[in-house]
Order: C-alpha cells, then sequence, then structure tokens
C-alpha cells in the first residue's frame, strides 16, 4: 500500500482517490525514460514546459527522485544560450524535431525548480540546478521588447521573433517570480530580473494592444490571473468576464471557441487559477467535470472531448494533462509546496516601472 499512502494528500472526493492519484503518478512514471525525459507519451515529442509539468505533479506525489532525474535531463541537453528546443522527439536529445526555442518552455524551468526545492528542502538540488535557471532567464529576457512583453520564440538560425502571446508572456511572469524566490533564498540579488518582472506585469495588467490576438483561446483569458499579473478584484472580474464564454458546465473549458471542444489540460489550469483567486468550489466543480476524461486502465487523462460528436479527441493520453491534474489537486488539497508556487500572493512581484507603478493589488 504504499503508493496509496504517497498520495494520501492527493484525495479529493468526486475527483480522486488515493487510489486513483497512484495509478495517474504510475502512468506518469510509466512513460518517463530512463535518462528522466517525459514525453507527452511514448513515441511522441518532449517540450520542457510539458515535461516541467509533468515532473512538478510527480514531486506532488513524493516521487521525488523521478523528478530530480527529470530536472537532471533538462541541466543536461540545456543550449549554450540557456535554451531548449522546442521538441524532442519521444525525448530522445538526438532528434530534436523543432529547433525553434520558445521563451515560455525555457522560463518554466524556474517553476519547477522551486516547487522540487519547496518538496524536498534539498540544497544540493538548488546548487545543481540554479546554473540552469540564470541561463534560461538570460536567455529569456533577451527577448523582452521595450514595452515589457517577451518576445514568443528565437528561430534555429537565431532571429528573434519580436511578437508576444499574452499566454506566453503570463507563464513567463509566473516564472519570473519563481527565479527571484530562488535567487532570495540563495542570497543572490538580481535587480534586472525584478525591473523585467515589474515591466512585464505592467504591459499584461495595461497593453492588451501589445500583444497578439489569441482572445479566441481560453488560455488567454485565465493565464494572466494564473501567473499572478493579475490579483484581486482584477483578476475576479477577468474570471468573471469570460466564465461563460469558455466554461461548459459538467464538461469542462473550451480549448478555443467557437469549437465544441473541451480539454482537460486548460480545465486544471483553470482550476489552479480558480484556487488561486480564494474560489476553491468553483475549482472543484471544474475539476470534477472531466472525469469523464481518466482513462481508468492507465490512469491518464485523454486530451480533450469534443462534445458535439461525442468523440474523444485527438486519441492521446497525454502526461501533461494528467501533470496539470494532479498539480491542481495538491493546491486544493493544501499541499506546501504546490500552494506557495501557485499562491500569487507568496511569490516576490518584482519592481514596479517608475513612471507607471501599478496601484495596490486589487485596486
Amino acid at each position: 500500500m504504499r503508493e496509496p499512502e504517497r498520495t494520501e494528500r492527493l484525495v479529493l472526493p468526486g475527483v480522486l482517490t488515493a487510489e486513483q492519484a497512484a495509478a495517474t503518478v504510475r502512468g506518469i512514471l510509466a512513460v518517463q525514460r530512463p535518462d528522466g525525459a517525459i514525453p507527452w507519451f511514448r513515441g511522441h515529442h518532449l517540450d520542457p514546459w510539458d515535461h516541467t509539468e509533468a515532473a512538478m505533479a510527480l514531486n506532488a506525489a513524493g516521487e521525488h527522485q523521478a523528478a530530480d532525474r527529470a530536472y537532471t535531463w533538462l541541466a543536461r541537453h540545456q543550449n549554450e544560450d540557456g535554451s531548449w528546443y522546442a521538441a524532442y522527439q519521444d525525448g530522445d536529445p538526438r532528434q530534436v524535431t523543432d529547433r525553434g526555442r520558445e521563451t515560455n518552455f525555457c522560463a518554466y524551468l524556474a517553476v519547477g525548480v522551486w516547487h522540487h526545492y519547496l518538496a524536498t528542502g534539498d540544497e544540493h538540488f538548488l546548487d545543481r540546478m540554479w546554473p540552469a535557471v540564470r541561463a534560461a532567464v538570460g536567455f529569456v529576457l533577451a527577448l523582452q521588447q521595450p514595452g515589457g512583453e517577451i518576445g514568443w520564440r528565437r528561430e534555429d538560425d537565431g532571429t528573434p521573433a519580436t511578437d508576444a502571446l499574452l499566454t506566453g508572456s503570463s507563464s513567463v511572469h509566473h516564472s519570473l517570480r519563481c527565479a527571484l524566490a530562488l535567487a532570495e533564498h540563495r542570497e543572490e540579488p538580481q535587480p534586472d530580473w525584478e525591473l523585467a518582472l515589474g515591466a512585464l506585469r505592467h504591459a499584461i495588467r495595461h497593453h492588451p494592444e501589445r500583444f497578439l490576438d489569441k482572445s479566441r483561446y481560453s488560455m488567454d483569458w485565465y493565464y494572466p490571473v494564473l501567473g499572478g499579473a493579475l490579483t484581486g478584484d482584477e483578476a475576479r472580474d477577468r474570471i468573471e468576464a469570460g466564465w461563460d464564454r469558455f466554461v461548459v458546465p459538467g464538461l469542462g473549458v473550451r480549448c478555443v471557441v467557437p469549437n465544441p471542444w473541451v480539454t482537460g489540460g486548460e480545465s486544471a489550469e483553470l482550476a489552479l487559477a480558480l484556487w488561486s483567486v480564494g474560489q476553491s468550489d468553483r475549482a472543484l466543480a471544474v475539476l470534477t467535470s472531466i472525469g469523464h476524461l481518466r482513462d481508468p486502465d492507465s490512469g491518464l487523462y485523454w486530451t480533450g472531448y469534443v462534445y458535439q460528436d461525442r468523440a474523444v479527441w485527438p486519441e492521446e493520453l497525454t502526461t501533461w494533462t494528467a501533470g496539470s491534474v494532479l498539480l491542481a489537486v495538491a493546491a486544493l488539497g493544501g499541499d506546501e509546496a504546490t500552494c506557495a508556487v501557485f499562491d500569487g500572493e507568496r511569490l516576490p512581484r518584482g519592481v514596479d516601472p517608475a513612471c507607471c507603478a501599478d496601484p495596490a493589488p486589487g485596486r
């Protein structure tokens, strides 16, 4: 009964029992390669963001050694400029299928490393991973634009994409806050990161015109909240404004409107965002609504469901969908490391631009 004992913290009535949580963790572990890589599923690609999300879920379940191997994979295969490629076939570093380097993918290491440290207290791990975090942040901030937003990608030939994505920049906002938490813990001040974070938050809060219009996507709706750029009343107002547009009662969250397609990852991430603004009842209802995506045999979750056709689509069980569900459950269940990482009030805020300081939170 070792596994259910480990996953007791992941029990959430109506969502997961300890045995179900253990099965989901086993499902992720079954996909992880011996070298630590966690692709979407065996035979598909690995991207650094979803790999990190799955590793965080393993930490939430007490599988710290497996999570350590996942982060070691990232450190071992980091490019000289601090980045990772966007896609590796089946997690094989010799088979790169997308040689672009996406900023939010690279920044997310900081979230995973801070989460791992909070879960384990392993200072040696921080010593090993801190250089990789610093290099990754350096790569990302080299693509920050004069308005504070983050260019979303650098192409294989080195060409920077100056266009910014609201979802990606919001994720980078979260990552920079975790990177600063790491720096504070290590007593290694990073004033440039603090300034960059403040400028990025200002862009997210006040300048939607600086981002490509992806408002049809639910991630653009909730990610400014999940990434901590919007808090208090401002965050709750944004949630209310998009609720009827994106939430399908009893089924989950649309990935993109008007498509009749709900997805597990977006639903679980919305639940995390709801929890972060004190709407735990709503978060629980959203998580309960995606029980139909759970595969009882593997413990993993289907990526999505086309409700108009009553059909699972695509027919894939992804580690990152399972990981996002486990992290949302961990937050609602009070797992300390997960709560500390996703609670927008418990991470550094950086320095607001002198000419346009943010109002007090929630104002």
